[in-house]
């Protein structure tokens, strides 16, 4: 949902910076032998990617030549990226890659994994592919699990290859005031095609985005009651919605389709909220 820019290092760069510490010769020798193979496995992922069409890969074209599935993610990735210096230096370029270590998929929580956009245990060719690891929050990571994309429709926003953040896709409605909350959705532009939007709408029910922007958008709500109760009071409703406005639109020039630009805008163009409705 929130776009990141694709790591530097190719598939290759990063395959060997994870093996060539291997210390035993023999698995050193079948890893190192795989080196075409990986790079060849990369160019699919990607050739599939541009093409929108990761969901058609087949997960027999992505083993490693000469080594069982479980004992590459965990040679390569767990060993490999994970536990040598060479290969941390890549795991750690892209943890820091998000800003403010905000997770990507979701916008909100804090970056603590590495998810596998295609899972490691079934394309083990891509388990150390910089353009298949996406940092992202545990919450995020669990929510995705395992689960591989079905068609187009369901394949989930990819931070490295979707870009959707210059136009408004994002909206809210207040569904209720005692208490109040908001209910969030996608919203998009007429010219977006199909297959976009319901990628979009997949991507935000499958990370329970509507959920967790009401919970934050409520607690703003409560943050901000005393300072609004105020405001009313001593200007009326026109400098409410006008003090909602200004914070909406100082967000929204930061990032268009935050949760908190989207809340602040919807509440200032609520007459019901502006009027009082705040107020328990």
């Amino acid at each position: 949902m929130w776009p990141l820019d694709p790591p530097k290092f190719s598939a290759r760069d990063s395959y060997d910076a994870c093996v060539r510490g291997t210390r035993d010769p023999h698995r050193r020798s079948l890893l190192l032998a795989a080196g075409d193979s990986i790079e060849a496995a990369g160019g699919r992922f990607r050739q599939a990617a541009q093409r929108g069409a990761l969901h058609e890969l087949k997960t027999t074209e992505f083993v490693v030549p000469g080594i069982a599935a479980n004992d590459a993610t965990r040679w390569v990735y767990e060993n490999g990226m994970v536990n040598t210096v060479e290969g941390r230096a890549v795991y750690d370029r892209i943890m820091a890659a998000p800003t403010d270590e905000r997770c990507p998929l979701c916008g909100h929580g804090v970056v603590r994994t590495l998810d596998h956009f295609l899972p490691k245990k079934m394309f083990p060719a891509l388990c150390v592919d910089p353009l298949n690891l996406v940092p992202a929050c545990a919450d995020c990571n669990h929510a995705k699990g395992e689960r591989l994309p079905s068609c187009a429709e369901t394949t989930p926003l990819h931070p490295y290859l979707d870009r959707i953040e210059h136009d408004p896709w994002l909206a809210a409605r207040i569904v209720d005031c005692s208490p109040l909350y908001l209910d969030f959705f996608v919203n998009p532009p007429c010219e977006w095609e199909q297959v976009l939007v319901d990628r979009t709408a997949h991507h935000f029910n499958m990370f329970k985005l509507a959920e967790l922007f009401a919970t934050q958008a409520n607690r703003t709500i409560n943050n901000i009651r005393q300072q609004l109760t105020t405001m009313l009071a001593t200007g009326g409703p026109a400098v409410v919605s006008a003090y909602l406005s200004a914070e909406a639109a100082t967000r929204r020039a930061h990032r268009l389709n935050s949760w908190e630009g989207v809340t602040y805008q919807t509440l200032a163009c609520d007459e019901t909220f502006c009027t009082g409705a705040f107020i328990p």
